[in-house]
This record gives C-alpha cells, structure tokens and sequence, in this order.
C-alpha cells in the first residue's frame, strides 16, 4: 500500500502543475455576471441594418453579417442611450482575416458628425496561426475626425474567440466605462472631467469592415479577398438602461452589485489579472504620445 501510494505521487505531482498551468491562463473568478441581470433581444427588436443590407442574415435571434469584394455591412440600435449596458456574443471567423474589423460600439457621429464621440470594441483580423487582437478606443466630441485622439487598450484574449460565443460588452454610465469579456472586467474608463468623457446619447452599432490601412500590425498585412467571405456571428443582444427619452430620474446601470458603481474587490482582481497577463497596449504608458491631448493619463 505505501509502495503504491509512492509510485503515484509523480502522477498526482504532474496532475497538480497542469491543473496549476492552465490555472495561471485563465482569469480568476469576478463574483459577479452583469450580462445574467439584462434580458435578450431578438435583433429585429432592437436593430436595424444600417449598410450592406446584402450582406446581412438573421437566424432566429441571431445575425451573421460579412465582408467581401463588393461591401462589408453594419447595424445600428433602434433606440440612442445616454447610459446603460451593451453587449452581444459574437463567434469569429478562423483563418486569414488580417485587414478586417468586427467591432460592437457605440457612437453618435450621425447625430454629430465631425463632433462625435466613440466607445468601441474591436476585433482586428489576423495571418494564420496568429491570434485576434480585441482593441478598446475612447473618442471623446470629435477627437475620432482627422484629429484622432484615440484611447487604445489592446489584449490578447485567453481563448480562442473563433471556436464559439463569448459575450462582450460595453458599459457606460455617468461616472465610468466598464469593458467585459464573459462578464470578466478587462478595462475601466472613469470619468475624471467633462472633457475627457462622452456625456451626450450614443446608439450601439455593430460592423464588419476592411481596415487594410491599419488594422494588421500598422497595415502591414492587408484584406486578402481570395479567402472571401469574412464573416462574424451575433447573438444574445443585450441593450438596456437609460435612452435619451427616459426621464431625468432614470437609474444607470452598474456593472458590480453596488448600485451606485464601481467594482468589487474580486471584479478588481479579475480585471488586474487580464490586464497584467493580457494586455498588449496601453496608450497613458506610451511615451512616444503627447499626453496634454490625453490628461486624464496624466492624474
């Protein structure tokens, strides 16, 4: 018996470190599943198409939009909010990609166009083998028109975003930006003045684009159209909070159980670990920026 028990303790030992190893790539619980408290939509309930009607398809609840030759396509909420949460899950297209943005935002350039403000979530495509970059961006009235002052935190994700859904999703109330994967805090925008943070209503869209010029490592690797079509999946579209009909007494959302905002400890846990495993670019840590164009870096 103590003989047998001996000759298994390598194998418990290598059971320990590989649980250990895959521990150490996956981050800690949050403690917390905003996107569990916000109902469904189904997409004619809450979207329209907005270009490339074409290319464009529903399924049920679901959407598949994609980009070839001819167009890419968008959608855009029925409804603009002036807070609230947003989200979808959304399955992405393996293989090459490079030179292609799938991206759930919001935005109200229509409203103010050359004057407008931005809260993206962008999937910029790859080359074989390598993995998808999810792209963060603050544009605060205008600073996304010729003068671009972007706000770029960008990560690698600690799954494969092609293999299945994975829900992200933006929330922005008057005093924060929170960002979510699977409901996994990756990034937290506080509002420290008013000119550093979108106040005016803001519509959720969602698109697939060619960004050849940029979006592959500074444009190096462009759209290859003979791996046409470039398709993204949609689902479990959730859109709620505040719109800039409801009346002033209108409660925001919070991301945390805390009703006037902010994280828990283990949201804050959870956050630090993806952004200390996961993040690949951080514009306040980029010295070659000037940031009296971004103070809020600066505080």
């Amino acid at each position: 018996m103590g003989n047998s028990l001996i000759s298994l303790l390598p194998v418990f030992q290598f059971l320990v470190l590989l649980g250990s190893s895959v521990n150490a790539y996956w981050p800690p619980s949050p403690g917390y599943w905003p996107s569990s408290k916000v109902g469904s939509l189904s997409f004619y309930k809450g979207f329209k198409n907005l270009w490339g009607p074409q290319h464009q398809r529903t399924d049920q609840n679901g959407l598949t939009i994609w980009l070839d030759r001819t167009s890419g396509s968008g959608f855009k909420s029925v409804k603009p909010f002036r807070s609230g949460y947003f989200g979808a899950s959304i399955k992405l297209q393996p293989g090459y990609t490079a030179g292609v943005i799938t991206s759930l935002y919001l935005s109200n350039q229509e409203a103010h166009p050359g004057f407008h403000d931005e809260v993206d979530i962008e999937f910029l495509g790859t080359t074989f083998g390598k993995p998808y970059t999810l792209q963060t961006n603050v544009y605060i009235r205008g600073s996304g028109d010729g003068k671009i002052i972007g706000r770029e935190m960008k990560f690698r994700l600690w799954f494969d975003p092609t293999s299945g859904f994975h829900h992200y999703a933006i929330l922005w109330n008057p005093r924060e930006i929170i960002f979510l994967v699977d409901d996994i805090p990756i990034r937290r925008y506080p509002k420290k003045s008013a000119a550093t943070f979108p106040l005016r209503p803001m519509w959720l869209y969602g698109s697939i684009w060619d960004a050849s010029s940029w979006a592959t490592e500074d444009g190096k690797y462009k759209a290859d159209y003979k791996y046409q079509p470039f398709a993204a999946k949609y689902t479990n579209f959730k859109a709620i909070g505040c719109t800039a009909y409801s009346p002033a007494r209108c409660h925001p959302v919070s991301a945390s159980p805390y009703r006037s905002g902010g994280l828990t400890r283990n949201q804050y846990q959870a956050m630090r670990w993806v952004q200390t495993h996961n993040m690949i670019y951080n514009y306040c840590k980029d010295y070659k920026r000037d940031h009296s164009l971004t103070p809020e870096c600066l505080r």
